[in-house]
């Protein structure tokens, strides 16, 4: 039997051992989330462009000026994603902006129709045409992975200005997560509802299926940034397909609305290891991974969204 001392010594030693171990051993791995950088889209070849990486104290507006705009479409993201240590896409030439469309100005299948909607996976873009001919092009950030967006053709059918969400709720909080905007073009077998609607552009596929456009005024009323919201597309969609009736805050049906094509499919990652690391600090990015798209729809009859 061993002596009490010799148990004493035994457990001295393991316990310097285990407090000896680095920490980094037992650590999780640092979470890797994609960026611009990393996403490979087919109008990469119209426009030259550089990564380049966000610098404390910087931001899309220090940066470019009043052409922060048109940086933040050709990325694809939010001013709320666009933190510091994030790598996004700089045209070497900023001009090429001006005429950069990765859809088509016209698109002969739609020239009998008074509005039609083409949203392209591959590209990440929405496009709103009127007879044919593009009234307006869109960033959006679409389903990925497992979630992936529906394509063929649709129609939209439902709108709701203040569409939430009855299964999310903005994180830290108990409000149910605004979907603004909501147009509905979908409802699959097992009775998920498919909408456009306002949320947070990260720069990525990002949704369980929804297609999200910019929401900035939603942005800063959940969570304080921007402070000065400029871009609201959801809103800019919504006037578009309703005109008049899209300022009524109920559920409106649409016999006859609007086609939707979809096409493509997510984009694909660039080869080599992401270089973006995502924030320890996760205040600004809560919803980053669309997790949010949600709606359960139980208490309305509604079908639970993407």
């Amino acid at each position: 039997m061993m002596s009490p001392a010799w148990s004493w010594l035994i457990w001295k030693i393991l316990l310097v051992i285990l407090v000896l171990i680095p920490a980094s051993s037992h650590a999780e791995p640092r979470a890797i989330s994609h960026g611009p950088c990393d996403i490979m889209y087919p109008s990469d070849a119209m426009v030259q462009w550089e990564c380049r990486t966000i610098r404390t104290g910087e931001s899309l507006e220090k940066l470019f000026g009043d052409r922060w705009i048109d940086i933040a479409r050709f990325n694809r993201i939010d001013r709320r994603h666009a933190w510091a240590g994030r790598s996004i896409r700089v045209p070497k030439r900023l001009r090429d902006l001006q005429s950069f469309s990765p859809l088509p100005l016209a698109y002969p299948p739609a020239g009998s129709e008074e509005q039609f909607i083409l949203i392209d996976l591959s590209e990440q873009f929405l496009g709103a045409y009127e007879y044919g001919a593009l009234r307006f092009a869109v960033p959006i950030a679409s389903g990925h992975g497992h979630d992936e967006t529906p394509t063929g053709e649709f129609s939209l059918f439902t709108a709701h200005r203040a569409h939430q969400s009855e299964l999310y709720t903005v994180q830290g909080t108990d409000r149910r997560y605004p979907m603004n905007y909501a147009l509905r073009f979908y409802i699959d077998r097992k009775g998920v509802s498919y909408w456009i609607h306002g949320r947070d552009l990260p720069g990525y596929p990002a949704s369980h299926g929804c297609i999200g456009l910019y929401d900035e005024p939603m942005q800063t009323e959940q969570y304080g940034y921007p402070h000065d919201p400029k871009l609201n597309d959801a809103k800019r969609l919504f006037e578009w397909v309703l005109g008049r009736e899209s300022k009524k805050d109920r559920v409106i049906s649409m016999s006859h609305g609007p086609r939707v094509q979809i096409i493509g499919r997510s984009p694909g990652l660039l080869p080599g290891p992401s270089n973006t690391i995502e924030r320890t600090d996760r205040r600004l990015v809560s919803v980053e991974g669309g997790e949010v798209e949600h709606d359960g729809g139980t208490s309305n009859g509604w079908s639970p969204a993407k």
